[in-house]
């Protein structure tokens, strides 16, 4: 995995700056991100807060990075992508439809 041919001639930009992105518009508002806002806002040492957040962030990259490029050896990069299509609709889907329920309504059952 040698990248230094990529990164001299500029080859690895599009690619690293569409990730980015991707994950940094993706990540906005999402539940490392507020996760993140409660333990700075309880703590006082927002920088020790960063890091903890960018690391563990990080490595969570890293491991889809190789599952990912393990995955794409087993199976076709067609299929892959529309999984991953059809696994954001759904999660886009239980988001649309879970937010035109009336404030208060639970799917539970009510207590006996």
């Amino acid at each position: 995995m040698d990248l230094s041919p990529d990164l001299i001639n500029g080859a690895a930009l599009p690619l690293v700056g569409s990730t980015f992105l991707t994950v940094f518009l993706a990540e906005l508002g999402d539940k490392t991100q507020l996760a993140t806002v409660a333990i700075s806002g309880t703590s006082n040492r927002p920088l020790l807060v960063f890091l903890g957040s960018a690391s563990a962030l990080v490595l969570a990259s890293l491991l889809g990075a190789l599952a990912g490029g393990s995955l794409a050896q087993l199976v076709p990069p067609e299929l892959l992508q529309l999984a991953a299509a059809l696994g954001f609709v759904l999660i886009g889907g239980r988001l649309v439809f879970s937010s035109r329920r009336p404030a208060g309504e639970t799917t539970a059952p009510p207590a006996p």
